[in-house]
């Protein structure tokens, strides 16, 4: 949800970005902090259109009013467009002027008639016109009745489209108005974005067409020492036991039942001290001897130890000890053997698995056992793993994104960039600065490329829950709802609006879940510790490399340069001639920089070659760099310049340091 800020940011933003009236509420939802999830409605995700299509049929106006006669062409255009040509009746045509007429009459006041009184419409028109007012006004406020009222039925009931955004007359309404006659029909042509339907790429060698996803995501390699403390602590559970023969001692693995007496011990670790609390000391505590399972030194203390003995241990209790007073002391435990038992434990066999649960066998335990290991371990890199499965199943969704999702998209994830500036100690003055239609369409140029993709794969997740029956259970959302209310605490919880997002961020877990197990992605695994990355090295080598090659032929060329321009000015030239040579070709940048001209005395050639923007991967960067290169982009920010670069003027560093 936004802050009051980051809502006055839009609104702000709105009021001075080209086409403002594009700027409504539509079907987009978002997901996490920064998140870019987009919501389509289910019901018509998977439908295809024709590219153009007629129809008449009745739809009903808002008071309920049938409207027979209304018909609609649609005319497909890119970016998931359309141009519905809508043909009112007369009949709705006079309605709409009448409802128009009434509307007005109780709002205006007429020399003569008494407000609310029936006014004839060319008095209301004249007056109206009078005062400032357009002519047409009531015939432009009928059209906007007939669009807002006959619009969706036929984009939704005639051609099974769903529109968002602000529909827009292909003709302006004063136009339009000219030609409108109350009992007359009208034709009237109206842009509009609708949700794309789903087509799917063609993959060959795959059941379905989101089947044998493609990418690499990194991760921990599989915890060996996991899984076999979790197999020991399994055979654990089921070990027998068996008298000890007379005589015999205590080994690592038996079992024991012992009294224990404790004391605090004094600085020396071996003197006895004050006795333990109760809770520290027992009769009859059965203890099994193996490494980690009691306080350092209790096991240790016992080996060799036969029935009837009694040992003085000496023990350190853990740090972590709930009990503070105890947490990392020393003490002193005499230790009575009551019993002594030999612990067996079993191995892993068939026999075994089908004492754990009927059916298992030693491999599908081991195979379970390691599964579940893994999952656990995996939960880390879950982000990173969908991230290559959203990768993937963007690029087999083929869609057209409207522009009217593109644009809510980043007017929204701005002012959230905006938000998180003024949160960062930005002044509000500069912030107001950044917000205008040039830097809003720059900003929408870069992150146009994600929105694109997020929105594709939100289509696509959508789709594939439906036709697979993939559902939410409504306790998992119940238990996510319950865990976001306790955290927001006393904080206002607006759960109509808050379950929507966790029910389609739950659903679209339970998809890539689904998608990886069919899909074809390759782990690297890294150790956990991180190591020597040699390929990565490398690559940073070769850069430096080309950067100081780069540098020395800029170097050479400019040296090369001044001595022409040196060579040009002793020598006396007619007429200089053109050199022919290759003309110079300019990127087209989507980001304006500045480039600043040195302050030379003497006249120096300019390089034939010009400098060509550096492509910057935005997706890669994390919220916070990609917020600063955008705004060093968009030339709000100045880098400080590198001391150690042969372009650093340290003429002012004097200045500076004063």
């Amino acid at each position: 949800m936004y802050s009051n800020f980051a809502l006055a940011v839009c609104l702000a933003f709105a009021s001075v970005s080209p086409n403002a009236d594009a700027f409504v509420p539509s079907s987009v939802g978002y997901l996490q902090q920064h998140g870019t999830v987009v919501q389509a409605p289910r019901a018509f995700a998977a439908r295809r259109y024709d590219a153009s299509s007629s129809s008449s049929v009745v739809v009903r106006m808002g008071d309920g009013a049938a409207v027979e006669g209304a018909s609609s062409t649609l005319v497909r255009k890119p970016d998931s467009a359309v141009e519905l040509t809508i043909t009112a009746p007369a009949s709705a045509t006079k309605a709409a002027f009448d409802k128009a007429i009434a509307e007005v009459s109780k709002q205006i006041s007429v020399p003569g008639f008494r407000k609310g009184a029936k006014i004839p419409p060319q008095v209301i028109e004249n007056t109206m016109a009078s005062r400032g007012g357009s002519k047409y006004a009531l015939r432009e406020q009928a059209i906007g009745t007939l669009i807002n009222e006959l619009i969706e039925p036929c984009l939704k009931d005639e051609h099974n489209l769903e529109p968002i955004g602000q529909p827009e007359l292909v003709v302006g309404a004063e136009e339009l108005a000219k030609q409108f006659e109350p009992g007359k029909p009208i034709d009237m042509a109206i842009k509009c974005d609708v949700f794309p339907d789903v087509k799917w790429e063609e993959v060959e060698g795959q059941e379905k067409p989101y089947f044998g996803l493609t990418g690499k995501y990194k991760r921990k390699p599989f915890n060996e020492a996991r899984f076999n403390k979790a197999l020991g602590d399994l055979k654990d559970k089921y070990a027998t036991l068996s008298d000890m023969e007379e005589g015999k001692s205590l080994e690592m693995g038996d079992a024991c039942v012992v009294n224990m007496v404790g004391y605090m011990a004094q600085d020396d670790g071996k003197t006895k001290g004050e006795p333990l609390p109760n809770a520290a000391s027992g009769d009859n505590v059965e203890i099994i001897l193996g490494d980690g399972r009691y306080m350092e030194g209790l096991v240790e203390g016992l080996i060799g130890a036969q029935v009837g003995d009694t040992r003085e241990i000496y023990v350190s209790f853990p740090e972590k000890l709930r009990d503070k007073t105890l947490a990392g002391k020393k003490a002193v435990f005499d230790v009575e053997v009551l019993s002594a038992s030999i612990r067996t434990v079993p191995e892993v066999t068939d026999e075994f698995a089908a004492q754990v649960r009927d059916g298992l066998t030693a491999e599908s335990l081991t195979s379970e056992l390691r599964k579940a290991i893994d999952e656990e371990d995996l939960k880390e890199f879950v982000d990173e793993r969908n991230k290559a499965l959203a990768a993937s199943l963007a690029d087999r969704l083929n869609c057209d994104v409207p522009d009217t999702i593109v644009t809510n998209q980043a007017r929204d994830k701005y002012s959230l960039m905006m938000t998180d500036f003024r949160d960062n100690g930005m002044a509000d003055e500069e912030i107001k600065k950044m917000i205008s239609p040039e830097n809003f369409l720059k900003y929408k140029e870069i992150e146009k490329p994600d929105i694109v993709r997020d929105f594709k794969v939100s289509m696509a997740t959508d789709e594939i829950a439906r036709l697979e029956g993939i559902e939410v259970p409504s306790n998992a959302v119940d238990e996510q709802m319950a865990n976001l209310r306790k955290e927001a605490g006393d904080d206002e919880f607006d759960e109509a609006k808050i379950r929507p997002n966790v029910e389609s961020t739950l659903l679209r877990r339970q998809v890539f879940d689904f998608l990886n197990e069919h899909s074809s992605l390759e782990v690297e695994y890294v150790d956990e510790d991180g190591e020597f990355d040699e390929q990565m090295m490398s690559k940073l080598a070769e850069e430096s490399l080309e950067r100081e090659k780069q540098l020395a032929e800029k170097e050479a060329a400019e040296a090369a340069a001044a001595a022409a321009a040196t060579e040009a000015t002793d020598t006396p030239v007619a007429a200089a001639a053109p050199i022919a040579g290759p003309e110079p070709v300019v990127e087209e940048e989507k980001v304006e920089k500045a480039v600043a001209e040195p302050d030379v005395e003497a006249p120096v050639a300019e390089d034939p070659t010009p400098a060509t923007a550096v492509e910057k991967d935005y997706s890669s960067m994390d919220e916070g760099e990609r917020a600063f290169n955008i705004l060093v982009d968009l030339g709000m920010v100045d880098l400080t310049p590198d001391p150690d670069s042969p372009d650093y003027d340290s003429s002012k560093d004097d200045e500076i340091a004063g």
